[in-house]
């Protein structure tokens, strides 16, 4: 806790529930698109936690299995958690070039829209700090302590016992006014303050739409996403060689994967983000495959400084790349930055290369 446990004795003048609509008008005020408050019983979903992590769903993510029950119990984590405070924040940004019209040009990269622009950690972030900031100001030091996909959080649990959405089948929070594309913040806190009722009907109904869009059908039930099939757990959180079995239905995808998301109704009522940090960053909506490839190790720390691509590392980036170019069109250009890596001093690397160029010479690719 950043604060006097206490709250007690620091309370001036707000009620319980005046702080508590305090708080949820004033994150509007900041930015959030909205704000809810719940308390920290996540029995229900800690059992779906340790169901999938007991079928080896996290893959290779071994702080999934090393955090364990933690992010299920909010007071073992931050002690003296008893509220906590869940907000959203649009990140879809209008100005990027249509996701499915870039899927459909293997000559380009897709980026996961989430990360198109400047890394949303540190603004989420700041945004709850200022935000306690401004509480503590107004009733005095109390305890709190703020994350946004940056601990052993049950986020989108949480925000859905806060009353934010319902998580779809395909494991996203969604909100059937606002669709799923916006991050979740939490400020934990020890504050008796009333909480909000959670979202409990789920309107997915028979549709299973990302479910059948999965091009690697990673989504094996209704909430349960096997990361190991997953493109975008395969794109950022895998640190080995990508499975030949999924290379190809990767297809142009080099940093993440939104399909199930891109196919989701309820998306089609959600407003692009106002936040001009989420706006794409040197055309990374629209860069050549074979532009990205020759990037430099310099240039890709410089480009993506304040970025969440930079975290995956420029020997991750250039892995994820080859492979798109393996499904790319065969063109003179391809062939040529493909074969000037075919001897690359990464093993990773020239592996991925030797499939990508090995994918070539089966015929050309006329997408």
């Amino acid at each position: 806790m950043s604060s006097s446990d206490d709250f007690s004795k620091t309370v001036q003048d707000l009620s319980p529930h005046e702080t508590a609509v305090w708080i949820k008008q004033r994150a509007v005020d900041l930015g959030f698109d909205a704000c809810r408050i719940t308390d920290t019983d996540l029995a229900e979903h800690e059992t779906h936690l340790l169901n999938w992590l007991n079928k080896g769903f996290h893959g290779s993510m071994e702080y999934m299995q090393r955090h364990g029950v933690t992010r299920s119990r909010p007071a073992d984590l931050v002690p003296g958690t008893i509220r906590i405070v869940s907000v959203r924040l649009t990140y879809y940004p209008a100005s990027a070039e249509h996701a499915d019209d870039v899927l459909a040009n293997p000559e380009l990269g897709y980026v996961s829209r989430y990360a198109l622009g400047r890394d949303y950690h540190k603004l989420i972030r700041q945004r709850l700090q200022r935000l306690a900031s401004e509480l503590t100001s107004l009733i005095g030091p109390f305890g709190y302590r703020a994350f946004t996909d940056s601990a052993p959080v049950l986020e989108k649990a949480i925000a859905q016992k806060a009353g934010l959405g319902w998580i779809g089948k395909h494991s996203n929070l969604l909100n059937e006014r606002s669709g799923s594309w916006f991050f979740l913040g939490e400020l934990f806190t020890n504050l008796p303050i009333p909480v909000d009722p959670p979202q409990e009907s789920q309107h997915c109904g028979s549709c299973q739409a990302c479910i059948d869009a999965c091009p690697t059908q990673a989504i094996v039930g209704p909430q349960q996403v096997d990361a190991r099939r997953c493109i975008s757990y395969l794109t950022i959180e895998n640190n080995g060689p990508i499975p030949v079995e999924f290379r190809s239905a990767m297809g142009n995808r080099i940093y993440g994967c939104d399909d199930c998301q891109l196919v989701c109704p309820f998306n089609k009522f959600g407003s692009p983000t106002t936040e001009t940090d989420f706006e794409p960053r040197h055309h990374l909506d629209r860069t050549p495959l074979t532009e990205l490839f020759e990037w430099t190790e310099t240039m890709f720390n410089d480009r993506f400084a304040g970025s969440a691509i930079r975290r995956i590392g420029f020997r991750n980036w250039r892995r994820n790349i080859a492979v798109a170019l393996g499904n790319a069109k065969t063109t003179a250009e391809v062939i040529r930055v493909l074969q000037d890596h075919a001897h690359d001093n990464d093993v990773l690397v020239r592996e991925h290369v030797e499939w990508a160029l090995n994918q070539h010479s089966k015929g050309p690719h006329a997408q």
